[in-house]
């Protein structure tokens, strides 16, 4: 999860009232912010990436003035209209087609607040931007800069000063010699790749790799040009509508920049209108809310709201990409009327509930596990492709991915548990050896319906480990625990070492995989020590 720093003497200021910094630390989870270091000066919060305006603090900061009703309501955003202009070349239509861009003038930039854009630019790349690829996000010195500008295709000779370099490089080479180039590579497939020129005849952006040297943002900027490229303009225009409300609530006057060219047009970064219906509202939430409570309930997360006949018309500001529907307004009103005020009550059903069959047997097999010495993990039923498939070497043919995902980390369903595990160990390794973990869940198959399944995948990590011993926690789960008798065939697959892997078969039936991890995924998820694993088809076998 991606993480902000907030120091509490600049929040302070920021919020525009005194405010106590335990009132600031108690506040912070009632905006979705999980609180991960605590210092005598700062604190670190992880925040979702579906909240990409909580990228700084600045954005923090409007979400804590509305809970704590110092401001309420839509933040509104004031765009001037600008004179500059970027015409954009018909060259770049099937390499990266889509360009905005906005000037912020007359602000003061110290070290905290460059080091808060660039987190916010770097978030928002590997969230809405999937690393890079549908956004990326240029920053520059506007005042380096000759309008208009023109962005277009150009060859892979063409030569500029790349950021952090002192020196004149090729396209070519920025690809092959800097960090940021071979990082980002494989984004530009064709043998043009894109810039934006300036009237100068000077390099302003090599996106989505690098900017250039000449309009680098120092503290001695106070004008800043924002151009913001892409393969989806909805997204450029999410992306430009946080960038600008951070930029102007840092002190900067907004002016709009016009684009000309195929395909494109200059982003007005509108509010959204969506109704409520307050039955819905006191339905979910279990309440009985009036109007007027529902109303500043929505206020106090900053969005404006009124009623009309019977509903609630609300406002959305453009940089909250996190509402979709109703529902999400509902989520909003328990969030501005108070979480701690709900309280629970006991339904008036006069029937005794029980367990059903699968949940006693899924207890049934975490307390085999633990009882073998494996720690419970849980990770999501939504996933990321590198971590899935890419880097386990696993076929994704049959991937099913999510609609409008806003986290790389979170875009398709599971089909199989045991790379998530892979991912939990390879990110525990400053954790003493061995560990030994597992996880029951969900996994998806393609098709219609979509078919899902209960697995069990366990892990276990250190330099002894071997096929033998994971097998024998295999079979010692499945005969003391359910009485189930167990053979291994030898087999092939990418997740393990030749020689090494087999099929589970249970009356010759297939149920499952085993093996020891391969160099090759070892080394992807940067493991220090050998892994084996299995994960094997709980449904079907110990419940139907």
């Amino acid at each position: 999860m991606p993480v902000v720093t907030l120091y509490f003497n600049r929040i302070s200021k920021m919020l525009g009232r005194k405010v106590s910094k335990e009132k600031i630390i108690s506040t912070l989870p009632f905006l979705g912010l999980d609180i991960e270091e605590e210092t005598s000066d700062h604190i670190n919060v992880e925040y979702s990436p579906n909240r990409p305006d909580f990228s700084t603090d600045y954005g923090v900061v409007t979400g804590l003035q509305g809970l704590l009703e110092i401001k309420l309501g839509m933040p509104l955003l004031k765009i001037k209209k600008g004179k500059n202009t970027i015409k954009v070349d018909s060259s770049v239509g099937k390499i990266r087609p889509y360009v905005v861009a906005i000037e912020a003038i007359g602000g003061k930039l110290d070290d905290e607040t460059i080091r808060q854009i660039i987190t916010m630019q770097e978030d928002l790349h590997n969230g809405i931007g999937r690393r890079r690829k549908k956004v990326s996000i240029g920053i520059h010195d506007l005042d380096k800069i000759k309008f208009p500008l023109v962005y277009k295709a150009v060859e892979r000779t063409h030569r500029f000063v790349p950021l952090n370099s002192q020196n004149a490089m090729a396209i070519s080479e920025i690809l092959e010699k800097t960090e940021t180039g071979v990082t980002y590579k494989h984004l530009l497939e064709s043998n043009k790749v894109p810039i934006i020129m300036d009237l100068a005849g000077n390099t302003i952006s090599f996106p989505p790799i690098i900017n250039s040297k000449l309009t680098e943002v120092t503290s001695k900027s106070k004008n800043l040009l924002v151009e913001v490229t892409a393969n989806d303009k909805n997204a450029a225009d999410d992306v430009l509508a946080v960038v600008a409300y951070a930029l102007q609530n840092a002190g900067f006057k907004l002016h709009s920049v016009r684009i000309l060219g195929p395909r494109n047009s200059t982003p007005k970064l509108e509010s959204r209108k969506m109704l409520l219906d307050p039955v819905l509202v006191n339905g979910m939430l279990g309440l009985d809310l009036t109007l007027s409570i529902m109303i500043k309930s929505l206020r106090k997360n900053r969005l404006d709201a009124k009623v009309k006949g019977k509903q609630i018309l609300c406002l959305i500001p453009r940089y909250r990409t996190d509402i979709f529907g109703p529902i999400d307004l509902v989520e909003e009103v328990a969030l501005g009327y108070g979480i701690e005020k709900m309280e629970y009550t006991i339904p008036p059903a006069k029937s005794a509930g029980q367990k059903n069959k699968t949940t006693v047997a899924l207890e049934a097999v975490r307390d085999t596990m633990i009882g073998l010495g494996c720690l419970e993990v849980m990770n999501f039923g939504l996933v990321g492709k590198q971590t899935q498939y890419d880097m386990t070497k696993r076929d994704s043919s049959g991937i099913i991915s999510v609609a409008d995902s806003k986290s790389q980390e979170h875009q398709i369903l599971r089909d199989m548990i045991l790379p998530g595990l892979i991912d939990t160990l390879s990110r525990n390794i400053h954790e003493p050896y061995p560990q030994k973990i597992f996880e029951t869940g969900t996994v998806f198959h393609r098709g219609n319906p979509i078919h899902e399944e209960i697995h069990l995948a366990c892990a276990s990590a250190y330099n002894e480990v071997s096929y033998t011993e994971i097998k024998s926690v295999l079979q010692s789960l499945l005969k003391s625990g359910f009485d189930i008798a167990c053979t291994t065939k030898n087999s092939q697959n990418s997740l393990f070492i030749e020689g090494r892997t087999a099929d589970i078969l249970v009356n010759g039936k297939m149920i499952g995989t085993i093996g020891e991890l391969s160099p090759q995924v070892l080394d992807n998820f940067k493991m220090r020590v050998p892994v084996a694993g299995f994960e094997i088809k709980l449904t079907g076998l110990i419940f139907d």
